[in-house]
């Protein structure tokens, strides 16, 4: 079994305290977010959990935790944008993100720690050449410590115009896409970093950009040392390479408040969630 930990919120940002105590007590407990009457049970004993997926913009809380992962597989999907608070509302400095991102580096290697450069978007201030200029000198500051940068193109979610409104937040138009790709390749390839695209439909492959897989079975194989038989997951969008996983977060949980997101449906249900935090409790929220 893989853990997703988590596509739906930060846990090692802000949740950090309440995996621990999980891991404690060898189980989650995790609403289905189309039924919140129907919670199942999942086993974080390390004999059930064949490898931790985490998804984090900032897992600095984690870091004097991680001696607890001791018993498990697991490795860190990273995402490192250059957007200022106007988008990224609640992160901390980028130069501090940066460090983190080095120091988790350090203590579990490059292999297992995924740079994710996603969602690309453009704005009035926010052109090509702004992405060109700062993913060079991210790429060079990262150069060493991560093997893969996974890319993605916004979307457009419903509930993204009144949550950006003012910004004129777009994604780029496919020949923007190109442009923007050979140029990350290329610099990418610099620094030994190897360029994936994540749940795109735009071939990139003259670049040597590959559709990438984000819970990988071919990195999970690596790491474990064994071949594990997994499926593609059913429940992800159609263009979404991934394998199946269990994810064990919550919706409306996750306090970076950025305006691209589409796990923060709601700023009133994020604020009434924060209230029914209890990070004793087998449920995230």
């Amino acid at each position: 079994m893989i853990i997703s930990c988590s596509r739906r919120t930060d846990i090692p940002a802000f949740y950090s305290e309440w995996l621990v105590n999980r891991i404690r007590e060898g189980f989650v407990q995790v609403r289905n977010p189309m039924n919140a009457g129907q919670i199942r049970r999942i086993s974080l004993l390390p004999a059930d959990v064949d490898c931790i997926v985490f998804w984090s913009k900032n897992p600095a809380p984690l870091l004097d935790k991680l001696y607890l992962l001791q018993d498990f597989h697991y490795y860190f999907q990273f995402t490192l944008t250059p957007y200022g608070r106007d988008i990224e509302q609640n992160l901390p400095p980028k130069t501090e993100i940066v460090n983190t991102f080095l120091a988790l580096s350090r203590k579990i290697g490059k292999e297992r720690i995924i740079w994710r450069y996603d969602p690309i978007l453009l704005s009035p201030i926010i052109d090509i050449d702004y992405h060109v200029r700062h993913f060079a000198d991210l790429a060079e500051r990262l150069s060493g410590y991560t093997d893969k940068c996974v890319i993605s193109f916004l979307d457009i979610y419903r509930h993204l115009q009144s949550k950006s409104a003012g910004l004129s937040l777009r994604p780029p138009d496919e020949a923007q896409m190109r442009t923007l790709a050979g140029n990350m390749a290329r610099i990418a390839a610099v620094h030994n970093i190897k360029v994936q695209t994540c749940a795109e439909k735009i071939d990139l492959a003259d670049f040597g950009i590959e559709h990438g897989k984000c819970i990988d079975d071919r990195l999970i194989a690596k790491i474990t040392g064994r071949k594990l038989k997994m499926e593609k997951d059913k429940h992800q969008r159609e263009l979404c390479g991934c394998v199946t996983s269990r994810d064990i977060g919550a919706y409306n949980t996750c306090e970076h408040h950025c305006v691209y997101c589409y796990a923060n449906i709601s700023s009133k249900k994020m604020e009434k969630n924060k209230l029914l935090y209890d990070n004793s409790s087998p449920l995230l929220c």
